[in-house]
Order: C-alpha cells, then sequence, then structure tokens
C-alpha cells in the first residue's frame, strides 16, 4: 500500500513512517496540506494519509472532496490529545492513532483502513486451475480480462495478477468505472488541465497517469459510456492519453486488467460494448468460478475470515464446529466470497461457544437459495439485510420467521424501523457499540450520533459495555 504522511510531529512522524515501510508500504511525505494536494493532483497517488492533527484536517478533507480523491485520512497527534482527537474526527479524519506510534496499532490501522486483502486461496481442483493460469500469465504485458460474478474476488485476483508480474513494484491503481458519474468518469481516467471545466481548480493528473511504470485495474469496465469506450480505445492502442482541456498526447506505460460481472459477448450484441475493445481487452479471458463451483474452498475461507474478523474485533480465535462447516457447505452462495465474509464476521461476533456453532451463522432461506441447517427457525440473529446507505435493517425474531412479517412494517416510518434496528442490535450486544456497528455495517460515529441523537429524543438507550465509551 501507499501511505501519505503530513506534518511534522516532532520527529514522531519519521518513526510512523519506518514502521509503516518495515509493514511493506511505500511512504511520501509532505511538509503540509498543500504539499499534499499538490503531490494527489500530479500522481503521487496514495491508499492512506496520515496527517497532524495541528494541520488544517477539515479544510483537507474538504478539498479532498472537491477535487473527487478518494482516499481514508487518519488523524496523529502528540500525548494523545483528546479535544484535538475529536476535532480532527468532527473534521473527517476516519480514525485517530496517539504518538509516539506503536507498532501492532500502526500495522492494525493500516490493515484495517485500506482493507486490503490479497491472500489467495485455492484448495479446490477448479480454483486452482484458475490460479495456475494466472501463475503463467502474470509475467508478461498482457491484457488480461477477468470475469465472474459479483463477489467472486476479481480485485483479489488483479492484485494477485500484479504481485506476481514483473511490475510488481510499480503502483497498482483501481478504477470502479460502476461507481463514479459518466460525466466525471473521463477526467477520472485521462486527468484534466486547470479551467478544462467548472470546478477544476488546478491541474490533475488521471489514473493512466498515476499507473505509469505499474498496473490499472478498471473495474466493472462494462458500465462506461460507449462514447468514453472509444477514448479508452484510443489510449489502449496508441499508449498514450489526452488530458481534458488539453490537445498534447502524454505517453503512458500501463498494464491493463478490465473486470466484469457479465457477459460480454451479449453485450457487444446489443451494443451496449464495443466489440473492437472487446477484442483488445480481452486478450487474456481468466473466468473465475462462483463459490458454489469450488465448494472445497468453502471451509478454508470461512475459518480465513473467521481468524481475521477475531483478529479485528479482538476476540480469540475459533475453530468452525463441524455441523457448522457442513451447513456452510450446503448453502448456495449467491453473491459468493464477499457473502461468506459477511455470514463470517456475524458468526464471530454471535458465537458463544468454544468453537463456531451452527447458531452463530446466519444463513437466510428463500429467494432460490436451497435450505440451510443454520437457517432453521430460532438458530438465526434478527438480522434481515437489505442494501442501502450501508446498513442494515431489522426485525423482532417472530417477524423474521413470519413469512407475512413484512406486513409489520407498514405504515413505519424509515427513521423508525432504523430506531428499532439499531436499539434490538445493541442490546443484543448487550451494549456493545463496536460489535453492534459491525453488525449493523456503519461506522462507531455514525451509531453514537444516532444513540446521542435517540437520548436527546428521551428514548432509553443501552448502558455501554465496560472499557467503551
Amino acid at each position: 500500500m501507499r501511505l501519505m504522511i503530513v506534518g511534522q510531529l516532532e520527529g514522531y512522524i519519521s518513526a510512523a513512517g519506518k514502521i509503516a515501510l518495515q509493514r511493506g508500504a511505500k511512504v511520501i511525505h509532505c511538509e503540509d496540506i498543500e504539499q499534499a494536494l499538490g503531490a494527489l493532483r500530479n500522481g503521487k497517488g496514495a491508499d492512506l494519509v496520515m496527517i497532524d492533527v495541528k494541520q488544517k484536517v477539515g479544510q483537507f478533507v474538504e478539498a479532498l472532496k472537491a477535487e473527487r480523491i478518494h482516499l481514508p485520512v487518519v488523524a496523529c497527534g502528540i500525548n494523545t490529545d483528546a479535544r484535538a482527537a475529536v476535532k480532527a474526527i468532527q473534521d473527517g479524519a476516519k480514525e485517530y492513532i496517539p504518538l509516539p506510534p506503536d507498532a501492532e496499532l500502526i500495522a492494525a490501522v493500516l490493515s484495517a483502513v485500506t482493507e486490503e486483502n490479497n491472500t489467495m486461496i485455492a484448495n479446490d481442483a477448479v480454483m486452482q486451475a484458475v490460479v495456475k493460469m494466472a501463475d503463467k500469465i502474470a509475467p508478461s504485458e498482457a491484457t488480461v480480462l477477468i470475469t465472474g460474478e459479483s463477489g467472486t474476488g476479481k480485485e483479489v485476483m488483479s492484485r494477485y495478477i500484479h504481485n506476481k508480474s514483473k511490475r510488481k513494484d510499480g503502483a497498482f491503481i483501481a478504477l470502479n468505472c460502476a461507481a463514479i458519474p459518466e460525466s466525471l468518469l473521463e477526467s477520472e481516467l485521462f486527468g484534466h488541465e486547470k479551467g478544462a471545466f467548472t470546478g477544476a481548480t488546478s491541474r490533475r493528473l488521471g489514473k493512466f497517469e498515476e499507473a505509469h511504470g505499474g498496473t490499472l485495474l478498471l473495474d466493472e469496465v462494462t458500465e462506461m459510456h460507449p462514447s468514453l469506450q472509444a477514448k479508452l480505445l484510443r489510449a489502449i492502442q496508441e499508449r498514450e492519453i489526452t488530458r481534458i482541456g488539453n490537445n498534447d498526447p502524454v505517453k503512458v506505460d500501463v498494464r491493463l486488467i478490465a473486470t466484469s460481472n457479465r457477459n460480454l459477448e451479449d453485450s457487444v450484441k446489443k451494443g451496449e460494448f464495443r466489440e473492437d475493445l472487446y477484442f483488445r481487452l480481452n486478450v487474456v479471458n481468466i473466468r473465475l468460478p462462483a463459490l458454489r463451483e469450488r465448494p472445497g474452498d468453502i471451509a478454508p475461507l470461512a475459518q480465513f475470515f473467521a481468524d481475521k474478523f477475531s483478529d479485528q474485533n479482538g476476540v480469540d480465535k475459533k475453530r468452525i464446529a463441524a455441523d457448522a462447516q457442513r451447513a456452510l457447505q450446503a448453502y448456495k452462495w449467491r453473491g459468493n466470497i464477499r457473502e461468506l465474509e459477511n455470514t463470517m464476521h456475524r458468526a464471530v461476533l454471535m458465537s458463544m461457544a468454544d468453537e463456531i456453532e451452527t447458531e452463530a451463522i446466519f444463513l437466510p432461506e428463500g429467494g432460490g437459495l436451497g435450505s440451510s441447517p443454520a437457517a432453521s427457525p430460532g438458530n438465526a440473529p434478527s438480522l434481515s439485510g437489505v442494501s442501502g446507505a450501508g446498513a442494515t435493517a431489522s426485525s423482532s425474531p417472530s417477524e423474521i420467521q413470519n413469512p407475512g412479517a413484512v406486513e409489520t412494517l407498514v405504515g413505519r416510518t424509515i427513521a423508525d424501523v432504523e430506531r428499532h434496528m439499531i436499539l434490538n442490535t445493541l442490546g443484543h450486544c448487550l451494549g456493545n457499540r463496536t460489535h453492534a456497528a459491525n453488525i449493523l455495517g456503519i461506522s462507531i460515529r455514525t451509531l453514537r450520533n444516532k444513540l446521542n441523537q435517540y437520548k436527546d429524543e428521551g428514548i432509553d438507550v443501552p448502558a455501554a459495555a465496560g472499557g467503551e465509551r
């Protein structure tokens, strides 16, 4: 990962940088936020910023938002100044690290904030064949198209190929084409000059230039508009790009990896994706199998995630009980590895036995997923996942088990359902804010803000668990 450190911090910053370097990070140091913004605009990318609380943290975070530079910011300060720490969080910092730095704390933050996971588990013969192919083509310069259902690990495979390539010491830059509005995607790819359009207050290099000498991942490339596909095709063919607002071509040296969860041949037939671009991207095609197609990897992956989330939540690691493993094996995993990861995160928090038991594993029935031993009445936590705003909705156990339970939500406001969900989950976790936030899929700060709001409204809120604020 690439770490940017902003500020002086009386020499402690250099110590934090050395710890990060020892953990495999690439470190760049900037004196202040102006220098940091200049570096980011000119292609000195970062995956994480550590900034001195004495710097203008709020101004820096707002500048990143205005220029659509998406990366987490962590504040750090000397002598654990509580007031400065709170202000930094209010200003938009994701975490706060007290200095002098603790090696394990720095390592934990680097891991947790970037959420980078390059572990490749391939015990199943089907997946072993895929990895063998990836190993074979990784040292080449060939463009790679990785296809597969959502949640099968396409970005993990992309990083695996990069780390096995001759470009492993160069940058790995990922761009999610589906997450960026069409009007902004061209600027993200190719960059722009100052004044090129409204809001372009300074020159900024795009992802192609940022990835120069390394690998550029275009995630969900089929979501790109056809007009931009033509410009991408030219960039691949000519190995040069043109920034918006400038007519001078810029040579770029990148290896391209693209991913898609669609059938690209169907997209080509429908006119949604250019055929000539498809052929340019599809030099080597790696299809990742769905999790249900590689059953030999379910148990190892589940144990891997159980260990990972045990470390993150500060609980003892546990083996998965045999009957729980059978339940995991029997499930269809429509959401693939991503669904398994979320399931094991919940299981680690819910488990009450010496081993992760069946009762701790929530596998919902219905929706064509097939039945599972772990989904029997009374075994599942009272959480029913719905998409939106990074949170989940919750009902009482009786509502979950009753097919007509959705009728109990009719006429209730979103705020009422959300409050019910949050307070029930917090009660289930015996007041532990951290565990409740993890289960709900929201930040601890968001949870605390909601609880303070409820207190102001005169609503009883479960007391915090021991040791928590």
